[in-house]
């Protein structure tokens, strides 16, 4: 615990915030252009993405109404997430039910990672926000666990596009912390 000055750890807590906010932001826009096609192409599996959309929709909110108490504000590169969110969303239900799903469980496993070494860092330094990232984290392995369950195919486009998709949320996630995020899964790991 040495390595965090308690200056730093606020900064560190004002970027668990937004970068927590702008992924669920980045995930609702995923959700919406899914929607948009699956509507028409997909119908059985609208009520699911739908419920998953309205989960980070809760999300959002809740992380956003954190935000005063601990001087945080919201990402500056909400655009690339709203934009990046999109078109993944879009070019995913464009290739397929089994693609939808593919993309959610990629994004999903990447965010647990993350929340998990929020949890640990927040534990003794903000239980409040420890304990909302905790009831979040319970939904978001909800999504996971969905999103594996209803996949048929666990073919070579999957082997492929998972890492990627991983690659993309996690470098999207460094930068919006600043890098922030591997500062802290290494001091959580020593």
């Amino acid at each position: 615990m040495a390595f965090w000055e308690p200056r730093s750890a606020a900064l560190t807590v004002r970027r668990i915030l937004k970068v927590n906010h702008a992924g669920e932001f980045g995930a609702i826009r995923i959700y919406d252009a899914q929607l948009a096609l699956a509507r028409q192409l997909y119908p059985d599996i609208v009520p699911a993405l739908t419920e998953m959309r309205d989960d980070e929709i809760e999300h959002c909110r809740l992380f956003l109404e954190a935000m005063p108490a601990r001087e945080a504000r919201p990402c500056r590169v909400m655009a690339f997430w709203s934009l990046g969110g999109y078109v993944l969303g879009f070019v995913t239900a464009l290739m397929g039910r089994n693609m939808i799903w593919v993309c959610t469980e990629a994004v999903e496993a990447t965010v647990h990672r993350h929340l998990e070494d929020q949890i640990a860092f927040l534990r003794d330094r903000d239980r409040p926000l420890h304990d909302l990232i905790g009831s979040i984290q319970a939904q978001e392995l909800a999504h996971l666990q969905h999103a594996v369950d209803h996949q048929p195919r666990r073919g070579l486009v999957r082997a492929v596009t998972l890492p990627l998709i991983g690659l993309a949320t996690e470098s999207l996630i460094w930068l919006s912390t600043w890098g922030d995020s591997t500062s802290m899964r290494s001091e959580i790991a020593s």
